[in-house]
């Protein structure tokens, strides 16, 4: 085979990919998250109190956890470029229509649709990459790709506030912060259908060669991984590792939407403005954005696996999270949201590593959106219990005690995942059961 420079081909790639996958992310957050500024006006104007709030905000990952693994199985039918497509086209669609909201019920049912909208455009990235990316090159791509979160609430946060305080059309602020983000999930699809090729080898922009080298990689890392790419992939829904990782996965979604949903109405309380209320909400993301590409990097060149440096941002964000309930220095508790934000945003690019390094194929596709399906109902308990929580208090300091005691949790189970993932592979190894997501990095824990 010709020789092939692995450090420019793979930076070629990053070039080539990542930053329309980030663009289409980060509008992906924008628009499940707008919500969170909407409320600050739209609570008012339709009558939603913080625990229909917290509820609605969260109905949107039951729909996920519902549609996640019938989404990616489409995704192998139809190649993720034209499943993107979908999925940009109808959340876009169905975001706009937010600004249609009359009360509670409607809320309820639109954020719900959203949920379905949206559901497996996460996951159906993360595979993705691993068509891409060998593993040795995954932790970097994802957290790359990661970024996006944070990333939309830097341009959220400010957008939202000026957004908040415009009127015309009989629309109020919070009904155009909806319509926007929606046409520019709409507007993204065309740049996807044109720009986004569905395999290595249909890629223009790469020869023979390296798209050979590519597929070649993939394979060797399939083999020496034991990675399985089964017929039936549908039987990795019952697989213990995937269980496994599901579990370790939901802590982190209940942090990271906890905080993103209520972190406007936390940082409001010692704002003069709305357009403050979006500027000082950007601090946080600010810190996450750079946590994101510092703890992929850190992750990948000093660790052989990634469990150690999982757990010390598990424990990272809670400390954040509880410090930002005992400050009352409107600083300290910034400083402390911003610890919490850099922490809790950085789990996800370390996380994936290491699950996406044991699958491959449409068993890949399926097990990626069951981990990520399962994980986000914390997407659901996170803002649903801070909103029960504020209520009943009139203060989101319990909420954020919550989110604590969970993100710690998430450090001790990390551990206890660690061992029983290599378990299992021990015990299989000795039965001669083959690896359906044989872990070979927990075998050598």
């Amino acid at each position: 085979m010709t020789q092939v420079n692995e450090s420019a081909l793979v930076k070629k790639v990053t070039l080539r990919l990542l930053p329309l996958l980030v663009a289409l992310y980060t509008v992906a957050y924008i628009d499940r998250s707008a919500v969170g500024f909407a409320q600050l006006s739209m609570g008012a104007d339709v009558g939603i109190g913080d625990a229909a709030f917290g509820l609605g905000a969260g109905l949107f990952f039951i729909a996920y956890f519902l549609f996640e693994v019938p989404s990616n199985v489409l995704m192998q039918k139809y190649g993720p470029r034209m499943w993107f497509v979908r999925i940009l086209v109808t959340w876009g669609i169905i975001t706009a229509a937010m600004a249609l909201t009359q009360g509670p019920i409607s809320f309820y049912v639109l954020r719900f649709l959203l949920g379905v909208a949206e559901a497996g455009f996460y996951p159906g990235v993360i595979f993705y990459l691993t068509t891409w990316f060998p593993h040795r090159h995954r932790t970097k791509a994802t957290g790359t790709f990661v970024i996006s979160a944070p990333l939309a609430f830097i341009i959220m946060s400010p957008l939202a506030g000026w957004l908040l305080g415009v009127s015309g059309l009989g629309m109020s602020g919070w009904q155009w912060l909806f319509v926007v983000v929606g046409l520019a999930a709409v507007l993204m699809a065309i740049p996807t259908w044109k720009f986004l090729p569905e395999t290595p080898r249909v890629a223009k922009w790469l020869s023979t060669h390296e798209a050979d080298w590519i597929e070649n990689e993939l394979a060797q890392d399939k083999a020496e991984r034991k990675q399985e790419d089964g017929k039936n992939p549908l039987r990795t829904l019952v697989d213990k590792r995937v269980l496994v990782f599901a579990l370790l996965f939901f802590p982190s979604t209940v942090g990271v939407y906890g905080l993103s949903f209520w972190l406007p109405q936390v940082v409001d309380r010692f704002s003069s403005s709305t357009l403050q209320t979006g500027l000082l909400t950007d601090v946080p993301y600010l810190f996450a954005l750079v946590g994101v590409l510092v703890t992929s990097r850190w992750a990948a060149r000093y660790f052989a696996d990634n469990w150690v440096p999982l757990a010390c941002l598990f424990v990272g964000a809670g400390l954040g999270m509880g410090a930002s309930a005992m400050f009352s220095s409107p600083a300290l508790q910034l400083a402390a949201l911003s610890l919490a934000a850099f922490c809790a945003y950085s789990i996800a690019g370390v996380f994936w590593s290491l699950p996406s390094g044991v699958l491959a194929g449409a068993t890949a596709a399926v097990a990626i959106a069951a981990i990520n399906s399962f994980g986000n109902l914390g997407g659901f308990i996170g803002p649903y219990v801070v909103g029960i929580f504020t209520q009943a208090t009139g203060t989101t300091e319990a909420g954020m005690y919550f989110l604590m005691v969970v993100l710690f949790l998430g450090a001790v189970g990390t551990f206890a995942a660690r061992r029983v993932v290599a378990r299992i592979q021990r015990a299989d190894d000795a039965a001669g059961v083959p690896s359906g997501t044989g872990d070979a990095d927990a075998a050598r824990v």
